[in-house]
């Protein structure tokens, strides 16, 4: 029977001896893990990607760093480097989405800045802006934007110093924030960013 009081690190100590705990994992981590690669892939390729995940972290259970209760780092880390065997399906669907403004691969993100720039313009020029990021640049802005994991989670997924996310992000924010006339991509505060606070 899951746990649903144990942390990750619990659930995969656990699953070392007991495969089954492992469902655990899965039932807190998959849903999440679905929008995410949804979001960067669209639907057709999410199913494969996180089952992939998931199939590569159970493999993967005896080298997990149980120091890090939170398991969702490690998991869109495998994800990631699974998502940049497609990245040229991710580029295609966001220019794409640039020439015509119809994509539900991003339409989800264009949501979160409709209130501050027309739908139509916003799909089009965040797809646009997404498209020519560099594909690290890229990885590290969505994490950030569409994961909601923090600097340090996002330098543990990539296996990258915190430095290197931090320096990433302020580069793909400005070029996405001036595709997007001024309009914050990621919805981070400034401060944060710059270390003030």
């Amino acid at each position: 029977m899951p746990d649903i009081q144990a942390d990750d690190a619990e659930v995969i100590e656990r699953a070392r001896s007991d495969p089954g705990a492992f469902s655990t994992l899965f039932d807190r981590h998959a849903a999440a893990l679905h929008r995410y690669v949804a979001r960067r892939l669209g639907d057709s390729l999410a199913d494969d990607v996180v089952a992939e995940t998931f199939l590569t972290a159970f493999r993967r259970l005896g080298r997990y760093d149980t120091a890090h209760r939170d398991a969702r780092p490690w998991l869109y880390g495998i994800a990631a480097n699974l998502i940049g065997k497609h990245r040229r399906t991710e580029v295609r669907a966001y220019l794409a989405l640039a020439r015509t403004g119809v994509d539900e691969v991003a339409e989800s993100y264009a949501d979160r800045v409709e209130a501050r720039v027309s739908a139509g313009a916003a799909h089009r020029d965040l797809a646009n802006a997404l498209a020519t990021l560099s594909p690290q640049d890229r990885e590290v802005l969505l994490m950030i934007a569409w994961a909601d994991l923090s600097y340090e989670e996002v330098a543990r997924a990539l296996g990258i110093p915190v430095g290197t996310v931090r320096s990433r992000l302020h580069r793909a924010r400005r070029k996405t924030r001036a595709a997007l006339g001024g309009v914050d991509p990621s919805a981070v505060d400034e401060k944060e960013e710059t270390g003030r606070g």
